[in-house]
């Protein structure tokens, strides 16, 4: 067999030339879509110490010791915040670690998990 496919009859698909007849030559690139985004928002509470606050977001969102500090005041003072946002599966994972990081030490703190607009 000289490369080309053949077919089960034993015929190949070129044409005398030897260039394959009737096949696209032309590379086809997928269209990559990007996945949709989810983001996570942190709600405030009455009872969550604000420095367990802040440890989260450094611990599970990589966030710098300022930056937690002003997230943490912008739930603190606006109810909840985006901390972050990621395909699904990925949000969902991050929201679940922290509701359950916070219920294994004794806090209220929850988040949820929204579709980005």
């Amino acid at each position: 067999m000289n490369g080309l496919w053949r077919a089960q009859d034993g015929d190949d698909f070129e044409n005398e030339e030897g260039q394959a007849a009737g096949v696209a030559t032309a590379t086809a690139k997928p269209k990559l879509k990007r996945p949709p985004m989810f983001k996570v928002v942190l709600l405030n509470d009455d009872y969550t110490p604000m420095e367990f606050v802040v440890h989260v977001l450094e611990f599970f969102f990589g966030m710098e010791q300022e930056k937690a500090v002003q997230v943490m005041l912008a739930v603190h003072t606006q109810g909840s915040a985006v901390v972050g946002i990621f395909p699904r599966d990925l949000a969902e994972s991050k929201s679940e670690q922290v509701n359950l990081y916070a219920r294994d030490n004794q806090h209220p703190l929850t988040s949820k998990v929204e579709m980005t607009d």
